[in-house]
């Protein structure tokens, strides 16, 4: 018994000893070919086996394989995986991933892309993976809703309607790139979503750059930058097949496929999508159709090209108009309630709806001139054609009566009844309709050119530099889109066709075209002093033209129907540093100054030619960040503090005077201080689960008062006696939440199967409201009497814009990835609003700033949604 024992023992020990040895300890560090930006959360596994693990935040791993000899697949989304064969312990150091695009690292150059711990700004980034895992119904802005100093929102929750505001600034002071090609609109800056509604589905990346951000080129990035870059053309053959439906009769399908880099070095990618649905709102129906294709060819080792167009044609329906708080507590269709659509001939007939469609087209040329030098080259142009409906004529058959009554709706709060005005329309004959549906035109011919020069001047030294140009013709136009049952409309607005009977697609109220040019110069010179401390220093230039082409106030042969070219000079100037200490930690600064020019309407006054504000002050911004980054194995975070000043903000007012006649003030000194600080932070608590998080807290307001504005009649002579001044030092900056936090957890419940928790926080929401209505004005005629007023009124404290209660919202997903015969596919499911929060995402101040004067949307309920994609 005895030696059965130690014969037992013996041979487990030799047994153990066998496993212990048939192990192997495999450690290195994965990044991302040519940058080597680490590359957090990429795949490491045992090949043949589930054995695995993935890289911490700085792209290390180690694996304890199951036998002394085989091999290791490495793998990250968006690049191409590599496997490398081991012999016993061994240490790879850096293993490279080369990107699965072909071309994506030259656009990131045109773009401008951050990288982590090296570029000195407060950067986030979303990868296609955690787009496509969290989109959903939502609106793509939405996807960014948990990142620091980010508050967006659906608005009135039409398809592709969403706004999203960084630091408090809007999307008239927010840059959107889309591989590095600006989108504002170039003469008032927005930025209108549904233009891009398909742009989820082609996104490689979307990173925003809080703050001055690294762009070289002179945007007006005040709050700072979105840059999405999309995808190019994968090296790999293959496709996949996508559809979903959710909520309110919500269905999307499509189809991308890519050729795969051939032979020959050409490679193609396709991709095109359809999406409809009955809308969350009533009456805001909607039909999506979005393509994207890319062709590349790798003529030789110095010179790829790259061809990309996209777009997204679109129409939907919207909910144009905020109403009283009571107005939805009334409607029995509570959040849900639209007052701007009807039926007409028992179809659903739009009171207010948009449709556009914006496809842009770039051809892209990478320059290899030598081992140090590269030249990257974009010539883009893009085609907008499109506008929003509305109404025309005798506009006050749309308006209720406040319990909800109207002689043209269909019960109280209910529906429009069109039947209705067309039956009167049809009546007035000959007299022409009395209220018509038309559209506001807003089309656009737009041609650029984009290049930017990298050489590396030494191993430390490298210069960047380029040009900006960009060329923009808005074509802006009324036009009749239904007669509601009459002849036609009569409208004498046209000085060159006075009485004009217009009929469906006739021109009406006005019609203009606003030509700017645009002329751009930038350089940077980033210098890395050693091995851990990176700077930069960035300088750029630009010229903004405008001119003004009138068809309708002004006769063919009056020489003012043309206006001369008024030209602004801005410039920005920009630097930083960032610093490692050790692995783990790291500290940045940025600081910089740039003048942008006017807007285009703070120009063309009052929209005409004969009221020119030939000398409209630019726009000045100073802004200063600190930053500090830690990270570790398990845990990683940033902090940010920041400080804005923008001053002199284009505002003008415009009022009517006693005698009947309109004066116009150009607002100059009007200052904001927009200031806070941010933290966000990343948890890898098990190797399952991840825990994300971040908090926001701002302190945006009003700077100062504004006293003795000049005011100008419309001969614009100085009305000496009309003394104006603005109250607003102080007050809050509207229009976004101040406070923000956020929440997520991410499970691995296994291999192929995700869960995923986000909580959202938003407080300190203040409604809009436009500074220049915050006015204070004396009718007194004794001067002396007039100014002790003023002086009296401003020495007050003002009323703050009133302030929307604060909320949370919940949302969840669930996907799962599973063999469907030969193919992978995931189903993936998704719930927004998991508790069915009631709450205000949007406001305009009223009278007295007051809850019950403010006008609101109110916010999505419970959403739902349910995806498959089939890879093959």
């Amino acid at each position: 018994m005895k030696k059965t024992t130690h014969f037992l023992m013996l041979t487990i020990a030799l047994l153990f000893s066998a496993v212990v040895m048939a192990q192997s300890t495999i450690s290195g560090t994965i990044v991302e070919a040519g940058s080597n930006i680490p590359l957090p959360g990429a795949n490491v596994i045992e090949k043949g086996t589930s054995n695995g693990v993935t890289t911490d935040f700085d792209g290390n791993f180690t694996i304890t394989t199951k036998s002394s000899s085989g091999e290791v697949v490495m793998s990250y989304i968006g690049y191409n995986s590599k496997t490398v064969a081991f012999t016993g312990d061994m240490t790879l150091g850096n293993v490279t991933l080369e990107s699965s695009q072909v071309g994506l690292e030259e656009i990131q150059i045109i773009a401008s892309v951050a990288v982590d711990r090296k570029t000195p700004v407060a950067v986030s980034t979303v990868k296609a993976a955690d787009i496509e895992l969290k989109l959903g119904t939502q609106e793509f802005p939405e996807i960014l809703k948990s990142t620091p100093g980010i508050y967006a929102t659906k608005q009135g929750g039409g398809y592709g309607d969403a706004r999203v505001n960084i630091r408090g600034f809007s999307s008239e002071n927010v840059a959107v790139m889309i591989n590095g090609i600006p989108v504002n609109d170039m003469e008032n800056g927005r930025v209108f979503w549904s233009n891009w509604a398909g742009l989820g589905d082609v996104t490689s990346q979307m990173q925003v750059q809080r703050g001055l951000g690294a762009s070289k080129i002179a945007v007006p990035s005040i709050g700072g930058t979105i840059n999405v870059i999309t995808k190019t053309t994968d090296t790999e053959a293959g496709g996949n097949f996508i559809t979903s439906v959710a909520n309110d009769g919500y269905f999307k399908y499509g189809l991308t496929y890519s050729t795969g880099l051939m032979d020959n070095g050409f490679a193609a990618t396709v991709s095109a999508a359809k999406t409809e649905g009955d809308g969350y709102v009533d009456g805001t129906e909607f039909t999506g159709f979005n393509y994207f294709i890319n062709i590349s060819k790798e003529i030789n080792d110095s010179h790829k090209l790259s061809f990309t167009a996209f777009g997204a044609k679109q129409q939907h329906g919207q909910r144009q108009n905020r109403q009283l708080i009571e107005t939805f507590r009334k409607s029995d269709r509570g959040r849900k309630f639209n007052a701007d659509w009807g039926y007409k001939n028992g179809q659903l007939t739009f009171q207010e709806d948009n449709f556009y469609h914006k496809p842009q087209i770039s051809l892209n040329h990478y320059w290899t001139l030598s081992e140090n030098t590269s030249i990257n080259t974009s010539a883009y142009v893009s085609f907008g054609t499109g506008g929003g409906g509305g109404t025309r004529g005798d506009t006050s058959k749309f308006v209720f009566n406040a319990d909800g009554s109207s002689d043209y709706r269909t019960g109280l709060f209910g529906p429009l009844n069109f039947d209705r005005i067309s039956e009167e329309n049809e009546a007035l004959g000959a007299n022409g309709s009395e209220t018509i549906l038309r559209a506001s035109r807003n089309d656009h011919n737009w041609y650029g050119v984009l290049s930017t020069l990298k050489t590396n001047l030494s191993d430390d030294l490298v210069l960047l530099g380029g040009v900006d140009l960009r060329s923009y013709t808005g074509i802006h136009f009324q036009e009749v889109t239904d007669l509601l049952g009459g002849q036609y409309f009569l409208d004498d607005n046209n000085e060159n066709n006075p009485n004009n009977p217009a009929r469906v697609g006739d021109k009406i109220n006005y019609n203009n075209d606003g030509k700017v040019g645009w002329f751009g110069l930038f350089g940077q010179l980033e210098y890395d002093v050693n091995d851990n401390f990176n700077t930069y220093l960035a300088l750029a230039a630009s010229n903004t033209s405008y001119r003004r082409i009138d068809y309708f106030n002004y006769l063919d042969s009056d020489p003012l129907q043309e206006t001369d070219r008024y030209n602004f000079f801005g410039y920005s100037v920009k630097g930083g540093g960032n610093y490692r200490i050790g692995i783990n930690h790291n500290v940045f600064v940025n600081l910089g100054y740039f003048e942008r020019a006017a807007d285009f309407d703070a120009v063309f006054l009052n929209f005409s030619n004969d009221n020119i504000n030939a000398d409209a002050e630019n726009e000045k911004i100073t802004s200063f960040e600190l930053g500090y980054g830690f990270r570790g194995e398990k845990f990683s975070a940033n902090l940010n503090l920041y400080r804005t000043t923008w001053n002199d903000r284009t505002e003008t007012a415009t009022f009517q005077q006693p005698d009947g006649t309109r004066a116009t003030a150009n607002i100059l000194g009007v200052n904001a201080i927009h200031q806070g600080v941010e933290l966000d932070f990343r948890f890898k608590a098990t190797d399952k689960l991840t825990i994300t998080g971040q908090a926001s807290l701002g302190d945006w307001t009003w700077d100062n008062n504004v006293e003795n504005v000049r005011i100008f009649d419309e001969e614009q002579n100085e009305i000496a006696d009309s003394p104006f001044n603005l109250h607003i030092a102080g007050l809050k900056v509207g229009d976004a939440a101040q406070t923000t936090a956020a929440l997520g957890l991410n499970y691995q419940l296994s291999q192929d199967t995700r869960f995923i928790v986000d909580y959202n926080y938003f407080a300190d929401n203040y409604a809009d409201f436009d500074p220049s209505d915050r006015g204070v004005t004396s009718s007194n005629p004794d001067p002396a009497a007039a100014a002790a007023e003023i002086a009296a009124e401003l020495a007050t404290d003002p009323i703050q814009p009133w302030k929307m209660p604060d909320f949370g919202l919940f949302d969840v997903a669930l996907t799962h990835g599973f063999k469907f015969g030969p193919f992978d596919a995931t189903l993936t499911g998704r719930v927004n609003n998991v508790f069915d929060t009631e709450y205000i995402s949007d406001a305009q101040d009223g009278s007295g700033s007051a809850t019950d004067t403010a006008l609101v949307y109110f916010g999505f309920g419970r959403t739902f949604s349910v995806g498959a994609k089939l890879n093959f």
